[in-house]
Formats: structure tokens, C-alpha cells, sequence
């Protein structure tokens, strides 16, 4: 038995004993997992790097299996370098969103990221929240700040996350979301343009539609009062051309949820390297009409709006790229609700997104096994 499956072993052994506290506070399941951990990290030095174990050094848990976590074809060669490899910092933003789901998406996306072994997590939440308080008892932030739920949304005059801690930022905001504070805007955009990584899911894209810089971030945009001043509507004809078009109207909409393909039009790019040609999504709001600056944007997947389901007849963008400065905003319309970001293929997209948008680059571009086909869209129930 090498080390690190004994230090597993050891892990789940003591495991009933996590209720038993030391007098000052101190859980003595947790001080064993911490000198475990100084002896997994002394092992390591004079052992070959093939330990299938990954140990947060936030939550001082122990993901165990990550080739699985990972990608079910990941190459052992691959896992033992992303376990041994120092955990990047990334941040959620969230409390605002016209999507009552947003508090367990929130931890979905927390989840799907921690997986890796390639991410620690931390959730920004206002402390004034709008929606989603169904959901606060079953997925509890317990970040020590006292969150007032309104019947509308409130801008939060202390909301000033510390963004340069971190590799990457993803917004779980929506449509409503109130607007920061000007300092706050300021130290994000200085945060983005010197290099940091940016990433937009769905009703982020909705946020903030009076913010130039974020609208020159995201590329594309819908609602809160975006029109022909925001920028052209993007979409690709029929011919596969991209078409920028300056018509009056207002931005964003979207037919009726339903499952939808979507269609990569750029095989090469490290976030959608290997996927098939065409891809089944889960049932999601499918989102068009999107306007925006589109400064430097790169449109890698779209997927076809039909009229029959309420869209435009128009192929709209699904997969974005943005560059603004220095830094890298990866760009999603998907996952809509909790059922949208099951979708193993909305998975792989968030996962090979942000690591593109935290590094430049994309880890593993193996697909896994379980990933839609053409005709056949594949979920992995989220509990």
C-alpha cells in the first residue's frame, strides 16, 4: 500500500469521529487529516508525483479518484500531474438573479470546478439578495455576513471582493442584478484588463447593461436596456458568415426551453478541441438576439434559434471568447436552470472555459465518455 491510498484509508476511517471536538474548537477528525497532510507532502517530496489524491488546502477535504472527477478517459500521467499541482483561486459572484435556482447553481458550478482538483472556490455574495431564498436553508453560504432578502434588487454599498487574489472570477449574476459601487467597477475592470480571467453564464450577460467596460468585456448582451447604442447584433447566416447587424431594437430574447445542437464552428480552439461537430444541449432557454460592442471576440459555437420554438431562424452565438487588455473572458448564454447545467456537455464547457479563461490553455482535451452525441443529449444528476 503506497502512501496516499493508506492517507485515504486513514481519511475515511475517522470520518465518524468528526463530531468530536477538542475543547477549543478544534474538530479531532480535522487534526488528524492535518497531520496526515504534512506527512502525504513529506511523502511526496521522495516519491514519484502518481498520488490520485488531491487535498484542498481551503476546505481541508480530500477529493479522492480524480482521474474520474476529472474526465473518465483522463490518462493517469495527466491526473498525477493535475493532483500534485498547486490549486488555483477562483471566485463566484452571486445574490442578484431574476433565476430563483441561482443559490444551487451557484454551488453546482462550485462543485463541478473543485472536482478538478484544479480550483479552491470562494462565493462573493451581496449582502442584499434578490430571489432564489427558497434555496438559502438547503445550500447555506455560511460566509459570516448577515444577507437581507428583498422583494427587489439593492445595490450593496460594501460589495468590493478583493478580485486580484484570484485566477479567475465567474459571474452568477442575472437580469436586476444592482450595480457596484464606482470603486468596485474600477478595481474589476483594472482587475480583467491586467490579465485576469473573466467568465459570463447565462443571465450574467443580463447584469449591468449601463456598465460600458463590462458591456466591452462580455462582448454580447441582452435586456436591461441594451439597443443599437450598445452595439450590432452578431450572428452567423446560413452560409457559416459571421454577420454584424446595426438594425434598431432592443437586445436579448428567447423562445420556448427545449433541447438544442450545438454546432462548433471553431475546432481548434483549446475549449472546444475534440468535441464532435454537433452536440445535443439539455433542455435551456436558448438565448438570441444578443447585441454588443463584439470588440475582439471570437464566436466558437452557436446553436440555431427555430422559429417553431420562438427564435430568430438565425444561427446565435452559444460559445464566446473575449479579450479585453490582457485579459480573457470566456462567454456562455447557457444554463438556464439547474436542469440546463446537468448537461455533460455544459459541464465540459465550463470546465475547459475557465481553465482557458484562468490560463490561456485547457488542461485535458480528452471528451468524456458520457458526453452528448448529435441526437442524444447526456445529464449527470446534480445532489
Amino acid at each position: 500500500m503506497n502512501f496516499a491510498t493508506g492517507f485515504c484509508r486513514l481519511v475515511s476511517a475517522i470520518r465518524p469521529f468528526g463530531g468530536l471536538r477538542h475543547p477549543r474548537g478544534i474538530s479531532l477528525a480535522s487534526g488528524i487529516v492535518a497531520i496526515a497532510s504534512c506527512c502525504l507532502v513529506a511523502n511526496a517530496i521522495g516519491q514519484p508525483p502518481n498520488a490520485q489524491v488531491v487535498v484542498s488546502t481551503r476546505t481541508s477535504t480530500v477529493v479522492a479518484e480524480a482521474s474520474t472527477a476529472v474526465s473518465p478517459t483522463a490518462s493517469a500521467p495527466a491526473v498525477a500531474e493535475l493532483a500534485v499541482a498547486e490549486p488555483m483561486d477562483a471566485l463566484i459572484l452571486d445574490g442578484q438573479n431574476n433565476h430563483g435556482v441561482w443559490p444551487k447553481t451557484t454551488i453546482m458550478i462550485k462543485k463541478y470546478l473543485e472536482q478538478t482538483g484544479r480550483y479552491r472556490v470562494d462565493i462573493a455574495r451581496t449582502k442584499y439578495t434578490w430571489q432564489g431564498a427558497e434555496w438559502f436553508e438547503k445550500y447555506p453560504l455560511h460566509d459570516g455576513i448577515v444577507h437581507e432578502a428583498l422583494g427587489e434588487p439593492k445595490a450593496d454599498p460594501d460589495f468590493h471582493p478583493e478580485f486580484s487574489k484570484y485566477k479567475v472570477v465567474i459571474s452568477n449574476l442575472g437580469y436586476g442584478a444592482a450595480l457596484w459601487p464606482e470603486t468596485t467597477q474600477k478595481d474589476f475592470e483594472k482587475y480583467v484588463a491586467g490579465g485576469g480571467g473573466f467568465v459570463v453564464l447565462h443571465a450574467a450577460d443580463n447584469s449591468f447593461g449601463d456598465w460600458k467596460e463590462f458591456n466591452t468585456m462580455i462582448g454580447l448582451g441582452g435586456w436591461g436596456g441594451r439597443n443599437e447604442k450598445s452595439g450590432p447584433y452578431v450572428y452567423l447566416n446560413q452560409e457559416g458568415k459571421e454577420v454584424r447587424d446595426n438594425t434598431p431594437g432592443n437586445g436579448g430574447s428567447h423562445g420556448a426551453q427545449h433541447e438544442f445542437p450545438i454546432i462548433v464552428r471553431d475546432a481548434e480552439h483549446p475549449i472546444t478541441k475534440g468535441m464532435p461537430k454537433m452536440w445535443l444541449h439539455a433542455q435551456d432557454e436558448l438565448y438570441d438576439r444578443l447585441r454588443g460592442p463584439a470588440v475582439n471576440m471570437k464566436v466558437l459555437a452557436t446553436a440555431y434559434a427555430a422559429q417553431d420554438k420562438g427564435g430568430t431562424g438565425r444561427h446565435e452565438p452559444m460559445i464566446m471568447t473575449i479579450d479585453y487588455g490582457k485579459g480573457r473572458v470566456f462567454h456562455t448564454p447557457m444554463g438556464h436552470g439547474d436542469y440546463s447545467m446537468e448537461c455533460v456537455g455544459f459541464i465540459t464547457v465550463l470546465l475547459r472555459g475557465t481553465d482557458w479563461a484562468a490560463t490561456g490553455t485547457v488542461v485535458h482535451h480528452e471528451i468524456p465518455k458520457d458526453f452528448p452525441s448529435a441526437d442524444q443529449s447526456s445529464k449527470r444528476p446534480f445532489e
